[in-house]
C-alpha cells in the first residue's frame, strides 16, 4: 500500500482509512526510501548501490559534516569515497507510473464518495484526498478540474453537515492557492467564477460559526486575485459591506480580518468596487485615487463622493484629505469637473469640516461662481449647490468677518458682497434664495457679523424685499427669511415693525405659522422670536396684534404647552419663551389701549403670568413673567375702585358714642380699595408675593431684577406704603431683599435694592434692626460713594434711616429727596 500521507503530515492520516480498502497495485520495497519510509519522488543511488530520497540523504551528508563524522552510508554504515549521486531514472519512472494508477483509482473512489448520498465521514476523506493530491503537484489541479470534481466540491457547500462544508471550502481554497511562482493556476479560478459559487461563497461570510466564515473569506481573497472574480464578487449584493465589516470587528479572528483586508485591497481594481467601499465606510482607496489617479480616475472619484452620505466626522476627515484638490478642480477644471468637485464639496461641507474648506481657500471660488457674468458663468442648477456650500460653510460659526479672501481681501460680511448676496436674492428662483437667505443666517448668527450685515441691508434698502418672503409658498424658503429676520430684529427691530405694520399680509402670515398645530416646527420658534424681538412699547402693532386675535392665539398655546397638549421638541424651550414675551406686549399699553386692558381681565393673563413664574429651569420664562406682573401691578392704582362710605346720621356725626366705625371688608391694605387679580392685578393676590420673593435667590441676575421690580410695585409712591412693607415682612422678604443689596451682582440691580431697602427702612421697626446690620450699612456707604447720580441720593436717605447720616441738607441741596 501507499506509504504516503495524503495529508503531507508524515504520518498516515486517519483519512486515509477508506481508501486503505481500495484494491490497488501493491506497493514493491524499493519504491520506499529507507530513511523517510516514504514513496521515493526523486530516487538517487551511491556509489554502494543503495537507494535514496535525494532530499533525505542530501541532508544526511549535511548533517555527517556538520558534526565532523565520517561520510557513512546511513543503510551499510559503510564509508564512503564519494558523495556523488546517480538519479535512478527507471526507477523514478517506474515510481510515477504505479502513482498515477493509483491515484487514479483513488481519484476515481473519492468521485464516487463526493456525492449526497455517501456518509459524512467518505465525503470528508474524499475532501481530504483531493486537498492532498493538490499539495502534492500543481499538476494535479489539472487532473481534478478535467476529472470534473470542481462542480461537485461545490455542491458539498449546500451539504447539512458543518464539517463538510467547511471542509469544501477548505478544498476550494487550496485548489484555488497560486503556485511558488505566484502564477494563478490557468483556468481553475474562472472555472469557479461560474454560475452562482462566489455568491454562494459570499453568504458563508455571515453564518454564525467562525470556522465558515474564516474558510470562506480565505477563499475568497485566492479568487479575488483574479480580476474576472473581483468584478464578479463586487457585483453580489452586500459582499463588499461585509467585507468591510469584517475589517473593523474585534470579534473576528486576527487572520479574518487581515484576508477580509486584503481581499478588499485587491477588488479596488474597480472603480464601482471602491465607490461601494466608500459607501459602507471603507473611504482610504476612494481618497487615493482621487488624490493620485489619471485625470478620468479623479473625475469619476469626484462623482462618487458628491453621491455618498457621510456622518460629520467622516466629512471632517475627507475635507482634510481631498479638500484643497477637490477646491482646485473647482476653480480650474473644466464645467465637467467643477460639477464633479461642487457635488463633492457639498457632501462634505458641514459645521466641524468647515474650517478645513477656509483654510484651504475655499470661500473665493465660490463667491466668484456666485457671482460671475458671461460665458465661464456656472449654470443655475450648479450656482445652486455653490450657494448650498457656502450657506453650509457660513452656518459652521466661524468668525467670518477676519476672514480675507479674493484679491481685495474682501470678507463676507464687506457691505458690497452683502449687496450682492441681496441682488442675488431678489434675482434668482427659489432653490438659490433659499440658500443664499440660509449665508446671510449664518452670517448674523454671530454678534460680530450681524452689525456689518444690518448695516449693509439698511444701505440697500432691502428690509422690505427680505419681509415679502414670510409669504412665500415654499416652506423652505419662508423657514430661512423668518430665521434671518429673527437674527435682524434685535438690531433693526424697529424697522421690521415698520415693515410688517405698512405690509399686507405679511403679519397675518407670520401669526398663521405660530398658530398651526403641528407640534413646535423650527419655523414656528423663529416666527415667534422674530415677533417677540419686535419693540415691545410700539402700540401699532400692538394694536395691530389685537385686531389679528393674535394674543388669543398666544394664550391658547401657552396654556397647551403648560398642561402637556402639545408634543415637545427641541424647539419647545425657544417657543414657549417667544410667546411669553409676545403676550407680555400688552402689559406695556394698558393705559394706552383699552382693549389690552379688556384681554388682561378677560383671560385673567396675572394668573397665567403667576402660573409661569415657576416654570423653573426657563429663566426667560420666570424673568418675562415677572416683568409682565411688574407692568400689571403699576397699574393697580388707577383700577382699583375706592368704596362709598354711607352717610352718618346727624347724631353719629355730633356724637361719636351714637355711632360704629364703618368696617368694609374687601379692602385693598395697599391700594385703599376693592382690589381683585383678575380685576385689578392686584399682587396680594395668589400668593405672589411669597413666589417672587423666592425669585430673589435665583442663579440669573435678570430673573432677580424682575422679580425685585415687581416686588417694588408694593412699595411704590401712590400706596400706602407702611402696608406695603408690612406685607413683604409678612412674606419673609425684608432679609432677600437686604441680600440682594449685599450681593451687588450688577450696577443696575443695586440700584433697584438700594431703592427698596430706602424704602423699607421707612419703618422704624426695620431701620432699628438694620441699623445693627454693619454689612447692611456698609452696602449702603459703598452705593452712596461709588454710584451712578440718582443711586447715591437713595443711598444717602437710606444712610439717614438708621443714622449713618445726620438728619440736616444733604449733599445734594438742589434736587427732591422725597
Amino acid at each position: 500500500m501507499m506509504a504516503s500521507s495524503w495529508d503531507g503530515s508524515g504520518s498516515q492520516s486517519d483519512d486515509s482509512l477508506l481508501f486503505d480498502r481500495l484494491h490497488i497495485e501493491p506497493m514493491y520495497d524499493a519504491f520506499v526510501c529507507p530513511l523517510t519510509k516514504q514513496v521515493m519522488r526523486d530516487p538517487v543511488t551511491l556509489e554502494n548501490g543503495q537507494t535514496f530520497e535525494r532530499e533525505a540523504i542530501e541532508r544526511w551528508f549535511k548533517e555527517c559534516r556538520e558534526s565532523g563524522r565520517k561520510l557513512l552510508c546511513p543503510l551499510t554504515l559503510q564509508e564512503l569515497k564519494s558523495t556523488e549521486l546517480n538519479p535512478s531514472m527507471a526507477l523514478r519512472n517506474t515510481i510515477e507510473e504505479w502513482t498515477a494508477r493509483n491515484e487514479a483509482a483513488q481519484l476515481d473512489m473519492a468521485r464516487r464518495s463526493l456525492n449526497s448520498g455517501s456518509p459524512e465521514n467518505e465525503t470528508l476523506q474524499a475532501l481530504k484526498y483531493v486537498q492532498y493530491i493538490c499539495k502534492r503537484s500543481r499538476s494535479n489541479k489539472h487532473t481534478i478540474r478535467q476529472a470534473g470534481l470542481i462542480p461537485m466540491i461545490v455542491d458539498m457547500l449546500k451539504n447539512n453537515s458543518r464539517k463538510i462544508r467547511c471542509r469544501a471550502l477548505e478544498t476550494l481554497r487550496i485548489v484555488a492557492e497560486e503556485d511558488d511562482e505566484n502564477k494563478v493556476v490557468t483556468g481553475l479560478l474562472e472555472m469557479l467564477a461560474e454560475g452562482d459559487i462566489v455568491r454562494t461563497i459570499v453568504k458563508f461570510l455571515n453564518n454564525e460559526l467562525p470556522k465558515e466564515r474564516e474558510e470562506a473569506v480565505s477563499l475568497l481573497y485566492e479568487l479575488s486575485k483574479s480580476e474576472t472574480i473581483c468584478e464578479k464578487i463586487g457585483s453580489i449584493n452586500g459582499a463588499i459591506l461585509i467585507l468591510v465589516g469584517m475589517t473593523s470587528s474585534n470579534s473576528e479572528d486576527l487572520s479574518t480580518v487581515e484576508k477580509a483586508d486584503k481581499t478588499l485591497e485587491n477588488l479596488e481594481k474597480f472603480e464601482n468596487n471602491v465607490k461601494q467601499m466608500a459607501e459602507n465606510g471603507r473611504l482610504k482607496p476612494l481618497l487615493t485615487q482621487l488624490l493620485e489617479g489619471p485625470p478620468e480616475t479623479k473625475l469619476a472619484m469626484a462623482g462618487y463622493l458628491g453621491e455618498l452620505v457621510l456622518n460629520n466626522d467622516v466629512k471632517v476627515l475627507v475635507a482634510r484629505t481631498v479638500g484643497p484638490s477637490l477646491i482646485n478642480i473647482m476653480k480650474s477644471g473644466n464645467m465637467k469637473s467643477r460639477e464633479a468637485a461642487l457635488k463633492a464639496l457639498n457632501q462634505i461641507s458641514c459645521e466641524p469640516s468647515a474650517k478645513f474648506l477656509i483654510e484651504a481657500g475655499i470661500l473665493s471660488p465660490l463667491v466668484n461662481d456666485l457671482f460671475a457674468v458671461g460665458p465661464n458663468q456656472l449654470p443655475t442648477r450648479l450656482k445652486e449647490v455653490s450657494a448650498t456650500v457656502l450657506a453650509s460653510v457660513v452656518n459652521s460659526g466661524e468668525d467670518f468677518d477676519s476672514i480675507p479672501f479674493g484679491p481685495n481681501d474682501q470678507t463676507l460680511v464687506s457691505e458690497d458682497i452683502v449687496h450682492n448676496l441681496l441682488h442675488l436674492i431678489s434675482n434668482t428662483g427659489p432653490a438659490i434664495e433659499c440658500q443664499l437667505l440660509q449665508v446671510l443666517v449664518g452670517l448674523t448668527n454671530s454678534q460680530t457679523t450681524v452689525v456689518s450685515v444690518v448695516a449693509a441691508i439698511k444701505s440697500s434698502g432691502a428690509t422690505i424685499s427680505l419681509v415679502q418672503f414670510i409669504e412665500a409658498p415654499q416652506k423652505d424658503l419662508r423657514v430661512a427669511s423668518i430665521k434671518l429676520l429673527k437674527n435682524l430684529s434685535p438690531n433693526m427691530g424697529q424697522e421690521l415693525a415698520d415693515a410688517l405694520r405698512g405690509s399686507v399680509g405679511q403679519l397675518g402670515s407670520l401669526i398663521r405659522v405660530i398658530s398651526e398645530n403641528t407640534g413646535i416646527t423650527e419655523e414656528q420658534a423663529a416666527a415667534v422670536g422674530l415677533l417677540a424681538d419686535l419693540p415691545e412699547r410700539d402700540l401699532g402693532l400692538t394694536r395691530q396684534l389685537l385686531d389679528d386675535g393674535a394674543f388669543q392665539m398666544v394664550i391658547s398655546r401657552v396654556i397647551a404647552i403648560k398642561k402637556g397638549e402639545i408634543i415637545g421638541s427641541r424647539f419647545t424651550t425657544p417657543f414657549l419663551e417667544g410667546l411669553v414675551r409676545i403676550l407680555a406686549r400688552v402689559t406695556y399699553v394698558l393705559g394706552d389701549e383699552p382693549d389690552a386692558l379688556a384681554l388682561c381681565r378677560d383671560h385673567n393673563l396675572a394668573a397665567l403670568f403667576i402660573e409661569l413664574l415657576q416654570t423653573n429651569g426657563l429663566d426667560n420664562v420666570q424673568m418675562i413673567s415677572a416683568t409682565a406682573l411688574e407692568n400689571l401691578s403699576l397699574q393697580s392704582q388707577s383700577l382699583t375702585k375706592l368704596p362709598e362710605l354711607p352717610s352718618l346720621s346727624v347724631c353719629a356725626s355730633i356724637f361719636t358714642c351714637f355711632g360704629k366705625q364703618q368696617v368694609i371688608t374687601g379692602m385693598c391694605r395697599i391700594h385703599r380699595g376693592v382690589c381683585s387679580l383678575k380685576e385689578t392685578f392686584c399682587l396680594l393676590e395668589g400668593q405672589t408675593v411669597r413666589k417672587l420673593i423666592a425669585l430673589l435667590d435665583h442663579t440669573n441676575v435678570k430673573v432677580v431684577e424682575a422679580a425685585l421690580a415687581a416686588l417694588s410695585t408694593l412699595i411704590e409712591d401712590g400706596v400706602v406704603i407702611e402696608q406695603g412693607v408690612l406685607v413683604l415682612c409678612e412674606a419673609e422678604g425684608v432679609q432677600p431683599i437686604l441680600d440682594v443689596l449685599l450681593e451687588k451682582r450688577t450696577e443696575n440691580l443695586r440700584r433697584r435694592a438700594v431703592w427698596a431697602v430706602e424704602r423699607l427702612l421707612r419703618t422704624d421697626d426695620i431701620a432699628y434692626v438694620v441699623s445693627g446690620d454693619q454689612n447692611v450699612s456698609t452696602a449702603l456707604v459703598d452705593a452712596f460713594q461709588h454710584g451712578d447720580y440718582r443711586t447715591r441720593q437713595i443711598a444717602e436717605r437710606a444712610l439717614k434711616h438708621v443714622d449713618k447720616i445726620p438728619n440736616f441738607s444733604g449733599i445734594f441741596p438742589n434736587v427732591k429727596t422725597s
